[in-house]
C-alpha cells in the first residue's frame, strides 16, 4: 500500500471539510456533538489552516484517493509546547493498516517542535494508538500525563523532536 501523506492544498479543502464529518461523526460516541439544521457537524474554523503561520493541514492518499487528515495548530496545553494535533483521522475501512502510523510519523518529521497529542478520556483506542506510535517515534523519551483544566481534559502526551 503506498500512503502519501502531504501538506493540504487550498484544492483540498472541500475533501477535508467532508472528511471532518466523518470524523466528528466517530467522535459524537464520546463527545457531546450535535447535528445542525443541516444535518452537519460543521467545523468553522477550517480556513485557519491556510491562513495562520502556526497551523497546518494535511491529507493522507492511497492510490490518489483520500484515506484521512490531520490539522495541527499552535493551541497547546502546556506553555512550553508549539504544536497541538488538533485532528486526527483515518477512514474505517484503512484503519489497522499502518496508514496512521506511516502518517502521524511523516507530520512529526515534517514539523519538527515541541509536540502535544491528546485524547479524550473515552476514547482509549486512541490513546493507545498515540503511546505506541510516539514511544516508538521517541524510542520513549516523552512525557505523558492526564490534564483536567480549561486548555484539556484528558490524556496528554508531549515530546520535542526538534533536537
Amino acid at each position: 500500500m503506498n500512503v502519501i501523506v502531504r501538506r493540504a492544498e487550498k484544492s483540498d479543502r472541500l475533501a477535508i471539510q467532508n472528511l471532518l464529518e466523518l470524523y466528528l461523526h466517530d467522535l459524537s460516541e464520546y463527545w457531546p456533538y450535535e447535528l445542525d439544521e443541516h444535518g452537519l457537524f460543521g467545523y468553522y474554523t477550517l480556513d485557519y489552516y491556510w491562513r495562520e503561520s502556526t497551523h497546518a493541514a494535511y491529507v493522507f492518499t492511497v492510490d490518489s484517493k483520500y484515506v484521512g487528515f490531520a490539522l495541527v495548530n499552535n493551541d497547546v496545553c502546556l506553555p512550553e509546547n508549539e504544536r497541538w494535533m488538533a485532528q486526527f483521522f483515518v477512514v474505517r475501512k484503512y484503519r489497522r493498516q499502518g496508514v496512521a502510523r506511516a502518517a502521524a510519523i511523516a507530520i512529526f518529521d515534517n514539523m519538527p517542535g515541541k509536540w502535544e497529542i491528546g485524547q479524550i478520556p473515552l476514547n482509549t483506542v486512541a490513546r493507545t494508538f498515540w503511546q505506541e506510535v510516539i514511544r516508538d517515534y521517541t524510542k520513549g523519551a516523552f512525557n505523558e500525563t492526564y490534564l483536567e483544566n480549561d486548555a484539556w481534559h484528558g490524556a496528554l502526551q508531549w515530546f520535542d523532536n526538534s533536537v
